[in-house]
């Protein structure tokens, strides 16, 4: 098998470097002539405690402010493509859930979804259900934790966590200011300024105004701009040292986006005929506020709270075309079908996390206690109004140890206690709770095998709770008797478990100019959660369902290098590999209408391969110069069909130059303009055959995107 032959070569890579004789010696003084392209240290701040990217246990990848700026990201979803085994779904005008690993939801209508399986976190607001809100401005960098981070977030990190964190006021007075423009009447603007405010008190406050028509077209309406991007952030930051040992943090933050939803036409263009184009559009305010009080010999005390508060309007043309498309010419007028689907959600959520953190000696350690409140409401307009109400409370208690064992060996063990309770109820008269209790953690060994090698081993579970099937619940009345037995045993799901198992490599060479990252892993899901459907024709009714896999794995390989070559040119390199595998799932085929058993299937939206290679010359002390590569092997898209997104590379670019205190930058994304899809969909919605051949239809990725843009900083 790939995964134990990977393993026995990362041993035995481990095992030379561990081994040489080269630093057998004390460490030679660093060349003056090299220090010029070293590395700089990169701090991740997700974790407990705020560690240095090389010398931190786990596959984590940083996305700094330079290589967002960059790539003109705007969205987290413009940075995914650069992190290896990380995949995206949109099904909406921005990516709305994150896969790692091959885990991660697909699309959500009707049902609350519960929690995503990965985690997005903006200075500790949590954003996993409001992830439109993940909109890059004034970003310092993004960390990506791959695997279960059970111990610190619990049932929000299943597959991974990606942690956002803003620029901090710093201890001078700075500004800066950004407009750009681009193709498809895309613009934007932006400043920000923060600093002092007293001896004691920083603060910053930034803003950012984002807008484009988007890359489709509305032939019947005679527009262009119905898959428009119309978004409004706001965001302050404030650092109070209230007393030598008491500081508090506080960011605040206003999202206000009226993006355009037009994506699916029958003919797989980026033209549509739609009459009534939808909407993916959310209006959001959160607060985050952090108190921190150093105790001195006794450790420190760290309470956080958050709240935030969502409304969200999605929606979309379920025909695709107009009233009338079905004029006896293009197809029979009995054929003709009509309808929009509109969806209101209104979501509150409150975190509470207070923690303990200490040293001693070779000891440190963690504790603490989590409460997480969250309340959506949702009505829904489809042939009559349904409406729904969605309660969850999660408690835990968790705590970390970590413990140097000998100078080159430490190792650490957490653990969290979780229990999650449900109150679900609809307009359907489907009235149901859950309550459950389940159990995270890691248990990791580091050995600093030389100054500039670490090697680690990790164990670590996550869980995510199960509960009701609210779509399958809803509709099981009215499905025909065939397909009664499979609903009901699908009308509630299970937890799932994922144990992940994993050896990595870190390591800084070639005189500090190299870094290397490596880790190989291991996960098994137990009662794996899988997206499904279920066509009933009889009835016309589609039921979406949450569907609990006894066995699933998923293992692979990721790699990242990034190499100083000059004090000019350096080069980065990301690859991902993954294997994933359903050992057996019952569905319902679109194609031959009838059931039938998967057996050793891929999961939808893991692609085999991903890969990002970049760049970046310094031509001349004023100007610089960036290009990459990126791309993905082909995957499934759903388990009811045999259909696969494509595979696809593409090519960015950026020029910038530098005049004091003013930067001009001219970029581009997908440079070849290659046509690729980012989410699917398979059934027939073909008024010209009388829906009676299934098709699959693609929402397509941006085309090319190219802009200019200038900044001042001050």
């Amino acid at each position: 098998m790939f995964f134990p032959k990977t393993i026995a070569w990362t041993l035995a890579a481990a095992t030379s470097l561990a081994t040489s004789p080269a630093h057998a010696a004390p460490d030679p003084q660093p060349d003056p002539a090299t220090q010029a392209v070293s590395m700089e240290e990169v701090v991740v701040t997700a974790g407990f405690r705020d560690t240095e990217l090389m010398t931190s246990a786990g596959s984590i990848s940083v996305l700094d402010r330079e290589a967002m700026v960059e790539r003109a990201a705007r969205h987290l979803q413009d940075t995914l493509a650069t992190m290896p085994n990380v995949n995206f779904s949109v099904g909406g005008a921005r990516a709305r859930f994150v896969q790692m690993r091959g885990v991660g939801d697909l699309e959500q209508f009707v049902d609350p979804k519960h929690f995503p399986s990965v985690g997005i976190v903006l200075d500790g607001i949590e954003l996993s259900n409001v992830a439109s809100s993940a909109l890059l401005f004034d970003a310092e960098q993004i960390e990506v934790l791959r695997g279960p981070q059970g111990t610190q977030f619990g049932a929000s990190a299943l597959a991974g966590m990606i942690n956002i964190r803003s620029r901090d006021p710093g201890e001078e007075f700075e500004a800066d200011f950004d407009a750009g423009y681009g193709n498809f009447e895309s613009w934007h603007v932006s400043a920000a300024a923060g600093g002092p405010l007293s001896e004691t008190l920083r603060a910053r406050v930034a803003i950012r105004q984002n807008s484009s028509d988007g890359f489709m077209k509305n032939a019947f309406l005679g527009r262009d701009d119905t898959q428009n991007l119309d978004e409004l952030t706001a965001r302050a930051k404030f650092i109070w040292d209230i007393t030598p040992d008491l500081s508090a943090d506080v960011t605040t933050l206003y999202v206000d986006a009226d993006n355009g939803y037009d994506a699916f036409t029958l003919n797989n263009t980026r033209t549509t005929l739609s009459d009534t184009p939808g909407s993916d559009a959310q209006e959001a305010v959160a607060v985050s506020a952090r108190l921190r009080w150093d105790m001195g010999a006794p450790g420190a005390v760290q309470l956080q709270s958050t709240f935030s508060d969502a409304d969200e309007r999605y929606g979309f043309d379920e025909d695709w075309v107009f009233a009338g498309f079905c004029d006896g010419r293009r197809c029979d007028p009995a054929f003709e079908f009509n309808s929009s689907d509109a969806i209101e959600r209104e979501r509150e959520q409150v975190t509470v996390d207070l923690r303990w953190l200490a040293e001693h000696g070779k000891l440190s350690w963690v504790t603490g206690a989590y409460f997480h409140h969250r309340q959506e409401d949702m009505a829904r307009e489809r042939f009559g109004s349904f409406t729904s109400n969605y309660e969850t409370d999660r408690y835990a208690f968790y705590g970390q140890l970590e413990l140097a064992l000998t100078e080159r060996v430490t190792a650490r063990l957490g653990i969290r206690g979780e229990a999650f309770n449900d109150d679900y109820d609809d307009s359907n008269a489907v009235d149901t709770q859950t309550n459950a209790t389940f159990w995270s953690g890691d248990a990791t060994l580091e050995f600093q095998a030389r100054v500039d090698t670490l090697l680690y081993a990790t164990l670590s579970r996550g869980a995510k709770p199960g509960g009701v099937n609210t779509s399958a619940t809803s509709v099981q009345p009215i499905v025909a008797a065939r397909f009664q037995p499979f609903v009901v045993d699908r009308l509630r799901f299970d937890t799932e478990t994922l144990f992940n198992k994993e050896l990595g490599l870190k390591g800084r060479y070639l005189d500090d100019r190299l870094d290397l990252r490596l880790s190989v892993f291991h996960m098994d899901r137990s009662n794996a959660q899988l997206e499904s459907w279920l066509w009933d024709a009889s009835t016309f009714t589609f039921v979406g369902f949450l569907d609990n896999v006894d066995d699933a794995e998923n293992y692979g390989v990721e790699l990242e290098m990034d190499l100083a070559v000059t004090d000019a040119i350096s080069l980065l390199s990301r690859v991902g590999y993954l294997e994933t595998n359903v050992d057996s799932m019952q569905v319902f085929d679109l194609d031959t209408n009838t059931f039938r058993t998967l057996r050793d299937r891929d999961q939808a939206k893991a692609p085999r391969w991903q890969y990002h290679f970049g760049l970046r010359w310094q031509v001349l002390p004023a100007l610089a110069a960036n290009l990459s590569i990126e791309g993905r092997d082909e995957s499934f898209f759903g388990y009811y069909h045999n259909e696969k997104l494509d595979d696809y590379a593409l090519m960015n670019t950026s020029l910038a130059y530098q005049y004091k205190r003013a930067t001009v930058r001219l970029w581009a994304r997908n440079l070849l303009n290659t046509q690729y899809a980012v989410h699917g969909l398979y059934f027939a919605n073909d008024q010209r055959d009388g829906f009676s051949v299934n098709r699959r239809h693609d929402q397509f990725g941006e085309g090319r995107v190219y802009g200019a843009e200038l900044t001042w900083a001050y």
